[in-house]
C-alpha cells in the first residue's frame, strides 16, 4: 500500500491507539492529500498476522496476499460508484474523477444499499478470528439514509469490528456520527514537502500546479497529469474582468465544468485578491499575478468580503445544483455585483 512521505508522524501517532482501539476512527484533512490511501494501509496493518514492529503489514502473510487481491473475507470498502468506476485512483474523490462509460453517470453519493449490505458481513465470524475492519469514504458522500443506517451501527457496534472513516469536511457530517468516531487529523503537508514529492514524480512547474491546488500533492498531480487548465484559465480570466455580460458567456462555457472546483478556484482567487489588497502577497495563482494587483486596486474591502461569503456558502451546495448553468451564472454575477 501507499504511503507518502508527510503521513510519517501521523503512522506514529496511530499505532499509540492500536493497544486499545476504537470502534471507529474519523480521519479527517483537506482533499488531495493522501486520506484514501492512509487508511487502507492501516487497514490491512490491522489484518495482518505478523505486523511488522513500524506497525506497518508485512506484506507476506496469507491475509496480506488476500489484501492485495482485494478479496480479504473481513474487509469491505465503501465509497461512491463515481470512485468505483475508476480502479486505483489513490485519493478521495478529488479533482480528476474520470466519467463512467454508461450513459448513467455513477453516483456520487454513498447510498443506504451499501451500508446495509454490510450487516451480513458483520454477522459472522471472522475468517481467522482476527479483526473485521470496514473502510469508508468520503463519509461527506453518505446521503442521509446512508447517514442514518451508519449511525445505528455505530451506536451499537458489533464486536471485533473496526471502523476507518475519511472526511474532507467535518461540517458536512451529522454531529451523531462524529461523537460516535474518534477523531485523528491528516493536516496538509507544509509546501516544501509536498513541492520535493512533486518534483519527485517529475511534474513540470510544480509550484504552479500545486498552489492552484490549494497545496494538496495529490490533487496537484491528478491535475499536471491531466495537464488541462482551461476551465480555469476560462474563470480565471472572467474574475480578473468581471462584467454581467461576461458572467453569462463565461457560464455557458463553464456550465460542464466541476462545480465544486469552479468555486475552489473562485474561493482561492478572492483569497489571492483580498491577500494582495491588504499586504501585496498571493499564494494560489502567481500566474496571475499582474490580473490579481489590478483587481485588488480597484475593488473595494467590503465588496470582496461580501463576495467571500458569497462564494463560501455555495461550497455547500456545489455537489446538488438544480442547474449547473444558473448555479454559474448567479455565482458569477453575485461576484460581479460584489467587485464593481
Amino acid at each position: 500500500m501507499t504511503m507518502y512521505p508527510w503521513q510519517a508522524s501521523a503512522w506514529t501517532q496511530l499505532q499509540q491507539m492500536r493497544e486499545r482501539m476504537p470502534h471507529a476512527i474519523l480521519f479527517h484533512g483537506p482533499a488531495g492529500t493522501g486520506k484514501a490511501d492512509f487508511l487502507e494501509t492501516f487497514a490491512q496493518a490491522l489484518l495482518c498476522e505478523n505486523v511488522r514492529p513500524d506497525g506497518h503489514a508485512c506484506g507476506e502473510c496469507a491475509s496480506c496476499g488476500w489484501f492485495a487481491q482485494h478479496n480479504h473475507p473481513d474487509y469491505r470498502r465503501v465509497r461512491p460508484e463515481a470512485l468505483e468506476d475508476e480502479p486505483g485512483e489513490s485519493e478521495e474523490g478529488g479533482d480528476g474523477e474520470r466519467k463512467s462509460k454508461s450513459a448513467k453517470a455513477p453516483s456520487k453519493e454513498i447510498k443506504i444499499e451499501q451500508i446495509r449490505q454490510l450487516a451480513d458481513f458483520m454477522n459472522i465470524s471472522t475468517h481467522r478470528q482476527g479483526l473485521r475492519v470496514v473502510v469508508l469514504y468520503p463519509a461527506e458522500a453518505l446521503n442521509m439514509p446512508a447517514s442514518n443506517a451508519l449511525l445505528k451501527t455505530l451506536e451499537e457496534p458489533p464486536p471485533g469490528t473496526v471502523f476507518l472513516l475519511a472526511s474532507n469536511s467535518l461540517d458536512r457530517l451529522l454531529p451523531t456520527i462524529l461523537s460516535r468516531c474518534r477523531k485523528f487529523a491528516l493536516p496538509m503537508p507544509d509546501h516544501a514537502a509536498a513541492l520535493a514529492w512533486l518534483k519527485e514524480q517529475g511534474v513540470p512547474d510544480a509550484d504552479s500546479w500545486l498552489r492552484e491546488q490549494g497545496g494538496a500533492p495529490l490533487a496537484a498531480l491528478n491535475a499536471s497529469n491531466d495537464g488541462n487548465r482551461e476551465d480555469m484559465d476560462a474563470l480565471l480570466h472572467f474574475l480578473a474582468r468581471p462584467s454581467p455580460d461576461g458572467a453569462l458567456r463565461s457560464a455557458e462555457k463553464l456550465a460542464k465544468a466541476e462545480l465544486p472546483a469552479l468555486v475552489a478556484w473562485t474561493q482561492r482567487w478572492l483569497y489571492d485578491v483580498f491577500s494582495y489588497k491588504l499586504s501585496g502577497t498571493l499564494r494560489y495563482y502567481p500566474r496571475y499575478q499582474k490580473e490579481v494587483a489590478a483587481l485588488a486596486g480597484r475593488a473595494g474591502a467590503a465588496g470582496l468580503l461580501r463576495a467571500i461569503k458569497a462564494v463560501n456558502e455555495r461550497r455547500a451546495v456545489a455537489d446538488h445544483p438544480l442547474s449547473a448553468k444558473l448555479f454559474v451564472e448567479d455565482m458569477l454575477l453575485e461576484y460581479t455585483a460584489c467587485t464593481a
